[in-house]
């Protein structure tokens, strides 16, 4: 795995939050693996973290599990060290995962990887007081992607099957999923004008070779191109969609290549009833570029932390006892709402 450069972390952690506590470089799988590596990140006690309502003496706090991006090639958990720390502050644990990448590893072993996060967080999160049945999933890029198939596996026993996977959490203890410019329709890389090849879906189904008779020599043939677009429903979280699915945040721009595949996502959610909010930017947004999420200097990324937090509280904070969820201030579902300043739906 190839390690983030100093530069790189530098610029998106300049000035930590000091609110927050760090847990670095837990073993979540207990085979020493960097690849197999956790954060923790907790509010300070006596610090108050920016919520609707504070916690009571004792209440465990949502989880935020964050799979950071890379195109599955690349990249590591420290480069969002502050975005994670700042999604904290708005009255959450956060838990910062890395796993093993393509192309030495496939779409299976990424998910093992999620899974068995998943299970050190069901295992051991109270310790740090965070509440293991109240789960939010996300990440950005190629790490939504893989919040969201994960989310996929969790509610799709054949989808599970496919993979050899025993979900390590229920569908009732997921209740969001949050998506920054995320690979969510596997659709686009067959379109000509996409920026991204085919070999992204090749290196994530390694099994999943042409038909019998057909070389590989041959990628571009029509037949080899229809087999791998079959092939990779497997891996695109917009085919796995149904009942039961947890709401969703999802932002995106005009100017992220992933933006047609989350306008599909979004669709495709409302299709199927799944409650989803929506921070999207126009063209126009010079700061939107891919995964810009992670640059807390933004004004639209503060205002995604902003939204993310909002979102938290709608769909993992209990309502106040005699209190309605829907007459609570600032929870009520906004389908495909709009942005604020720059942003549309």
């Amino acid at each position: 795995m190839r390690a983030v450069s100093e530069r790189e972390r530098a610029w998106f952690n300049t000035d930590p939050i000091t609110e927050v506590a760090y847990a670095h470089d837990i073993d979540y799988a207990g085979d020493g693996l960097p690849s197999h590596r956790l954060d923790v990140l907790t509010p300070l006690e006596g610090t108050p973290p920016a919520l609707q309502r504070p916690p009571a003496n004792g209440e465990l706090l949502p989880v935020y599990v964050y799979f950071h991006g890379g195109g599955w090639t690349s990249g590591d958990k420290a480069a969002v060290t502050k975005y994670c720390a700042s999604q904290v502050l708005g009255g959450m644990v956060v838990v910062n995962v890395n796993y093993r990448q393509a192309p030495r590893f496939h779409m299976g072993h990424v998910l093992e990887d999620a899974n068995a996060a998943l299970a050190w967080v069901a295992a051991h999160i109270r310790d740090y007081g965070g509440d293991p049945e109240r789960l939010i999933l996300g990440g950005d890029s190629a790490g939504g992607h893989i919040s969201a198939l994960l989310t996929a596996v969790s509610l799709r026993p054949e989808l599970a099957a496919h993979y050899a996977l025993e979900p390590a959490f229920s569908g009732t203890q997921l209740k969001g999923l949050v998506q920054h410019c995320s690979a969510v329709d596997f659709s686009v890389f067959f379109e000509r004008s996409f920026v991204l090849s085919l070999n992204f879906v090749r290196m994530l189904l390694p099994a999943a070779g042409p038909p019998a008779g057909r070389s590989r020599r041959f990628p571009g043939s029509r037949r080899t191109v229809e087999h791998l677009q079959d092939a990779a429903a497997v891996v695109s979280p917009i085919e796995w969609l149904g009942p039961g699915h947890p709401p969703v945040f999802v932002t995106t721009s005009e100017r992220d290549f992933f933006y047609r595949a989350n306008l599909n996502f979004i669709e495709r959610l409302q299709h199927h009833a799944v409650p989803v909010e929506t921070l999207i930017y126009a063209w126009s947004s010079a700061n939107t570029e891919h995964t810009w999420q992670q640059d807390y200097r933004y004004p639209e990324s503060q205002e995604v932390y902003r939204r993310l937090h909002a979102f938290v509280r709608r769909v993992a904070w209990s309502p106040q006892p005699g209190t309605d969820q829907a007459e609570q201030p600032g929870l009520s579902w906004e389908h495909g709402g709009s942005g604020q300043g720059t942003g549309r739906g």
